[in-house]
């Protein structure tokens, strides 16, 4: 068909098409032209100024870099924080999926550092394997605390995350019977409404229950304790994402909600000190410890990042000297590297111990001071497979709690924009459009999988070194690689000084 044979209607479209196209080539060209101008005639950065137009396409491939890499040029086993290896693992644990391999270990297990766990030749059998007993904390007070939970979600405010995704995390929590520490943001009714055991954490700015001028108030803290799920109270002193610095929320997550919870001005940022300014040594965080659970009749216990270790020292001395009933009924410890919050790079990636060497030292020190059996032991920082759990209960902790394992669970695919109010599945933004798509009825049951093959497989590693349960490892269940792949017992490393459990569950039981 000729041009001239063509129906008027297809003429007129083709007409305005044509004008159309012209009209995006002239404004493509108009831009180009404009943003030539500006780059060649700034002063702020020499690649625009030397490469107009072109030179910006590197900022655009830098950006870009961070989802390539992780899709396409990341091998399984290179990406940090965590690698694609583990996120997987929690992927397909969390949607309950076989998480069996074949054609063996694309893990390099000549690599420093790498745990390696002591199999026996004669193994725990199934029907030999003991249920999780119930460990009690805070044995001495008002309403201790117990639970036959191993796994726990670590601290993530409300406010750093959303309200779907605390739904979610305290829906899961309650159906696979852990625990949730509700962050240091205070205690939202999303918390509440899940159900789940909860553990209240104090930070520095005391938001929640605080008065007017930021002190702890007596009144809140009872109104707090009131509520039969909240179980614990933790004060904060360091977290892993910022030892020494307090938690850091931007203007646009403090909602007019948030404000309300914490007790602040709306939507202006939230900067914590960095430390409490009414602890100032080890006698002044036992007379909070005692206080708080003087008002709450609850266990209290506290949270840190270990740097320097000569002041346990003095805290254990000063708790001996005071009478055990002073002591923190637990200590949480955090390790260096970074977490969930935002942080400056500096205290992310240089300052504090890493959890291989802060465990086990606070470990032996309450066990030289016999504190052991008095403190409960809960370990945090980057324990998010059934391996990591299993090397810190051989070190000697009791419970192990996670907070990025149960962002993963909820579908996090490792954005690094927590601190943006941009994150894409819709875990730490407060934009009504991203939250959309994180649903908490189908997210709780993916924290339930992910708690429960978290406890199955950790079983598996303790029956196979011939245990009947994950608390009953040792340190001698365990080897570390050294330098040209050779290994090193766990307990060699760090001499074992763990008081021996009771064999069987009836010998437990009689203990308990």
């Amino acid at each position: 068909m000729q041009l001239s044979e063509m129906p008027e209607f297809l003429l007129t479209a083709l007409e305005v098409m044509s004008a159309l196209f012209i009209f995006v080539v002239g404004l493509i060209v108009l831009v180009v032209i404009i943003t030539f101008i500006l780059d060649i005639t700034q002063t702020k950065q020499a690649i625009r100024r030397n490469y107009p137009v072109i030179g910006r396409f590197r900022y655009w491939f830098e950006k870009l870099g961070e989802f390539f890499r992780q899709y396409f040029f990341a091998m399984d086993r290179e990406e940090l924080p965590f690698n694609r290896a583990q996120r997987t693992w929690v992927y397909r644990a969390a949607k309950d999926l076989n998480n069996t391999r074949a054609f063996g270990s694309t893990r390099d297990l000549s690599t420093p550092g790498t745990v390696l766990f002591v199999n026996c030749p004669f193994p725990t059998l199934d029907e030999d394997a003991a249920q999780l007993l119930p460990l009690t904390i805070g044995p001495d007070c008002k309403t201790p605390y117990t639970t036959t939970s191993l796994i726990n979600i670590s601290g993530m405010s409300y406010g750093a995350i959303s309200r779907p995704a605390v739904l979610a995390l305290s829906r899961g929590a309650h159906l696979g019977g852990c625990w949730m520490n509700t962050g240091e943001g205070g205690l939202s009714p999303y918390h509440l409404e899940g159900g789940a055991d909860l553990v209240y954490q104090i930070g520095t700015a005391k938001y929640g229950v605080r008065d007017l001028a930021g002190n702890l108030s007596d009144d809140k803290l009872r109104e707090v304790a009131a509520y039969q799920q909240v179980r614990m109270f933790e004060i904060k002193l360091s977290q892993g994402a910022k030892p020494g610095k307090g938690g850091i929320l931007p203007a646009v997550k403090v909602t007019d909600e948030i404000a309300t919870i914490r007790g602040i001005r709306p939507h202006q940022a939230s900067i914590s000190p960095n430390r409490h300014p009414d602890i100032d040594n080890v006698d002044d965080l036992l007379d909070m410890i005692q206080h708080i659970r003087r008002v709450s009749g609850k266990p209290v216990g506290f949270k840190m990042v270990l740097g320097a270790y000569g002041w346990l020292d003095s805290l254990f001395e000063s708790i001996l000297k005071r009478g055990e009933q002073s002591a923190p009924d637990f200590i949480t410890l955090d390790c260096a590297g970074g977490g969930t919050g935002a942080a400056p790079m500096p205290l992310m990636d240089d300052v504090g111990l890493p959890l291989s060497e802060s465990l086990p030292m606070l470990v032996d020190k309450l066990h030289q001071h016999g504190l052991r059996q008095r403190i409960k032991v809960i370990a945090s920082g980057k324990l998010v497979t059934p391996a990591d759990i299993a090397w810190a209960l051989c070190v000697g902790t009791d419970f192990v709690v996670s907070a990025r394992g149960f962002m993963f669970a909820l579908g996090c695919i490792q954005a690094l924009q927590c601190n943006q109010n941009t994150c894409p599945t819709g875990i730490t933004t407060h934009n009504p459009r991203l939250q959309k798509g994180l649903n908490p009825d189908d997210k709780a049951v993916r924290v339930m999988n992910y708690v429960k093959n978290l406890n199955y497989e950790v079983g598996l590693i303790a029956h196979s070194c011939g245990v009947g349960e994950p608390r009953l490892l040792c340190r001698f269940h365990a080897r570390i690689v050294i330098n040209r792949g050779q290994s090193i017992a766990l307990n060699e490393l760090f001499p074992d000084v763990k008081v021996p459990l009771p064999s069987t569950q009836e010998e437990r039981i009689q203990v308990e």
